[in-house]
Parts: C-alpha cells; sequence; structure tokens
C-alpha cells in the first residue's frame, strides 16, 4: 500500500503559479507539482472563503469552487470519484469558511496552464482556523524563501530557479500582506468585543474572556515574519 503524502501548505499566489510537473518511474507513482519557492508537492491543506460554486454542466454532477486567502484564489473542482467530498459542498452555501485537503492538477490548455486542487476532504470551519491556517503556511513559506537563498545546489531548489528564476521579494510581501489581513482583522475583532463587553459590565455572565483570543507571544509572534 502507498504511503499518503504530506498535505502541503501554499498560499493561492504561489500555488496558481506553479506549473512544472515532476513525474516519477514506475506505475501508480505520484505526480508532483513544483512550486516557485521549490516545494514539491502532490497533495495540499488550505483554509479559505468558498467564494461560490457552480456545476460545470447540468446534470454532470461536477462542481467548481473558488476559495480565497489572503493572497489569491484557489481553484477547486469535485465530483463522483471524491463522494464524501462533493456531498458537503452540496450542503455549504458560500461564503462560508472552509478547510479542505486534496490532490493538485496541472492541466495544459490551447490558452495556458491551469492548476486546480481536488478535494478529498472538506469542512467548515471557524475564522480562527483561517487565521492559524495564515500564520503556519506564512512559516513554511518563509522557510522555503531562505532555502532558496542558501540551498541552491539542491535538485528541488536548482530546479525551481531554472524554471521559475522567482522574486523571492515578491513573495515575501505576499506573506506580509497575508499576516497583516489577520492582524488588523483580529485587532478590529477585538474593538468590537471590548465595546460589546460594556454595554454588558453589569451582567456578571457577560463577560468574554479576550486573553483566549489573544495571539500570545510565544505562538502568534508575527515579529519575525513581518521583520518588525
Amino acid at each position: 500500500m502507498m504511503k499518503r503524502e504530506v498535505a502541503k501548505r501554499l498560499f493561492a499566489f504561489e500555488l496558481n503559479r506553479s506549473n512544472h510537473k515532476i513525474s516519477q518511474n514506475g506505475e501508480k507513482t505520484p505526480i508532483y507539482v513544483l512550486t516557485p519557492t521549490g516545494e514539491k508537492c502532490n497533495r495540499v491543506f488550505i483554509v479559505g472563503v468558498l467564494l461560490d460554486k457552480e456545476e460545470i454542466r447540468p446534470d454532470s454532477n461536477f462542481w467548481r469552487m473558488r476559495v480565497s486567502d489572503p493572497t489569491g484564489v484557489f481553484v477547486c473542482t469535485a465530483g463522483r470519484y471524491q463522494p464524501e467530498a462533493l456531498e458537503v459542498v452540496l450542503e455549504i452555501e458560500p461564503p462560508e469558511m472552509v478547510a479542505i485537503v486534496g490532490k493538485v492538477n496541472v492541466f495544459e490548455g490551447e490558452s495556458g496552464t491551469y492548476i486546480s486542487i481536488r478535494p478529498e476532504a472538506v469542512s467548515i470551519v471557524e475564522s480562527e482556523a483561517r487565521d492559524y491556517w495564515v500564520y503556519e503556511t506564512a512559516q513554511r513559506t518563509v522557510e522555503r524563501i531562505e532555502r532558496m537563498e542558501t540551498e541552491r545546489d539542491s535538485e528541488d531548489i536548482a530546479l525551481a530557479w531554472q524554471v521559475y528564476n522567482p522574486d523571492l521579494n515578491e513573495y515575501r510581501q505576499k506573506v506580509r500582506e497575508a499576516l497583516i489581513v489577520i492582524k488588523e482583522e483580529f485587532e478590529t475583532f477585538k474593538v468590537r468585543e471590548e465595546e460589546k463587553k460594556e454595554e454588558v459590565k453589569e451582567e456578571k455572565d457577560a463577560d468574554l474572556e479576550l486573553d483566549e483570543l489573544e495571539f500570545e507571544e510565544e505562538e502568534w509572534d508575527l515579529s519575525d515574519i513581518l521583520g518588525e
């Protein structure tokens, strides 16, 4: 039995620019996609807002979804070969925050190369899950950027430079933008909750422990990633 590939964390900005496939010899060997920061992936884990969904052809039971993160939009497709994921997709009404694990597919069309995700599992999540995913994905992206700069002799990294010749500062900027989004959303949420506390401060059971929601320094320290 083949070992299932680890699902990698990638922002939409990077995944949508990944168009180089790597295949290995042998039957039923996985096909990988090489990303501009040197990640070789077969499966991904994403969290974002399901913007919309549409049936590609009437009565085909084959659906296309668009899921956004702070850097762009993922395109996902689900059909009868992914029954569990499809069942959830049919029940969800956009907009909704979702987490998806799925395989990456690259299609070469007449007008260019397209990349999509074929969901294996879909679930509705809270916004806190999206924020933590952004934080973790930012960390993983920065680590790959640093390896691109220091490990140029590595096979995957050397190939990424050859295929994409990426502007690493562009990817750093996208990481920064993604973290700023969740930081601003959290601060807005905190202000609203403080206002609610003021309105109900005389009711004993109305106290909201915001400490549990704060970005703890050791877990949510964004300074290194943001360069502050």
